[in-house]
This record gives structure tokens, C-alpha cells and sequence, in this order.
């Protein structure tokens, strides 16, 4: 062979070096590349997750404090409706039931919010079984009928 093929032979083989060097080049960047796209996307994915986290968890607070609200106004509804009253007879006795109603319906509001009356709830539920399936036959034979007319 002559020293001008060997040369040209070196010069394509040192093309086909750069060629697979620039194309490995090129994939590494790729990967990296995907990899970033990846972290990007996962970390936004947290982001969200936390910030919805946080709205729930915000609204689940104001809900408490709504049903604390309420139940601190049914407190003093139940005081003004005893003084406001009559104070004898059938109708004073039917007006110390309803204040002392509001006053204990408002005090375990303000006490057990909602996270106290749903486990209070599921309680009754477990120790009571057959009559609260009754009850939710009926609620929904109730709701069944109405919404069909």
C-alpha cells in the first residue's frame, strides 16, 4: 500500500473517531437532559401535591372554627331565648327545653367540632347497626321519592 491510501485510510478513521465521539457527545447531553426534565417534573409534582395538602388542610381549619362559631352562637341563642321567654307554665317549660336544647347542641359543637361528632358518629354506628341501616333505607327511600317528583 502507498503512503497516500494509509493516509486517507487515517484521516477517514480519525472522521469515524470524531463522528462516534460528537454522536456519544450528543446522547450524554440527551440523558443529562432527560434527567433534568425528569427532577422538573417530579419536583413540580411535589410542589403541587404540598400546595394542595395545604388548601385542604387550611379549609379543613376554617371548618372547624366555622362549626366552633356556630356552636358558641347557639350557645347564646339558647341564653336569650330563656330570658326572652316566658318563664311559667306550658310555654315557659317548652321555652327552658328549647334554651337548654341550643345551649347543649351549642356546647358539644363548640367542644368536639367535626372531627369529634364524626367519631362520635361512626361510634353510634358500630353499636347500633340494624337501626342505622334502617335509618339510612328509610333517608334514602325518603330522598328516592322525592327527587322523582
Amino acid at each position: 500500500m502507498n503512503t497516500t491510501t494509509t493516509a486517507r485510510k487515517d484521516q477517514a478513521q480519525e472522521h469515524i473517531d470524531r463522528a462516534r465521539e460528537a454522536t456519544s457527545g450528543a446522547a450524554d447531553k440527551a440523558r443529562e437532559a432527560a434527567a433534568q426534565v425528569g427532577q422538573a417534573v417530579s419536583s413540580a409534582a411535589t410542589s403541587v401535591g404540598h400546595t394542595a395538602s395545604n388548601v385542604a388542610s387550611t379549609l379543613g381549619e376554617k371548618a372547624e372554627g366555622a362549626v366552633g362559631s356556630v356552636g358558641c352562637s347557639m350557645q347564646s341563642l339558647g341564653e336569650k331565648v330563656r330570658e326572652k321567654g316566658p318563664h311559667s307554665g306550658i310555654l315557659g317549660t317548652a321555652t327552658e327545653k328549647v334554651a337548654g336544647a341550643l345551649e347543649q347542641g351549642g356546647k358539644y359543637l363548640e367542644e368536639k367540632h367535626l372531627r369529634g361528632m364524626g367519631e362520635d358518629l361512626t361510634n353510634l354506628i358500630r353499636h347500633n347497626p340494624i337501626p342505622a341501616l334502617l335509618f339510612g333505607v328509610g333517608l334514602g327511600f325518603l330522598l328516592a321519592r322525592t327527587m322523582r317528583r
